[in-house]
């Protein structure tokens, strides 16, 4: 778990440190948050908690929204601003905190 929030974290620094020229960028996690809140626990009921979930179906969930397979306009809008590596980032990282 430690090594999980570690390499997301340094995805953020990663994200952080991208050239003078770049725009800023908040990190994934905070994206999520507003919704899905940073602890992985929604606070609105028509929203699903991601904590605890499994990391496999996070991860396909998010490449599907990416794709356009599955259809929620936040949610593909979101996705397609991701790697795959910050979409696999941020399915570890919710798959390791605690269920509620």
């Amino acid at each position: 778990m430690i090594r999980r929030v570690a390499g997301l974290l340094g995805l953020g620094l990663l994200l952080a440190a991208g050239g003078a020229s770049a725009e800023p960028r908040s990190s994934p996690v905070e994206a999520c948050a507003y919704c899905h809140g940073a602890d992985g626990i929604a606070r609105d009921t028509e929203v699903p908690h991601l904590a605890g979930q499994n990391e496999r179906y996070l991860f396909n969930q998010m490449l599907a929204f990416k794709s356009g397979k599955r259809v929620h306009k936040e949610m593909r809008y979101l996705a397609r601003q991701m790697s795959t590596e910050e979409i696999g980032a941020l399915a570890a990282y919710y798959a390791s905190l605690p269920p509620r």
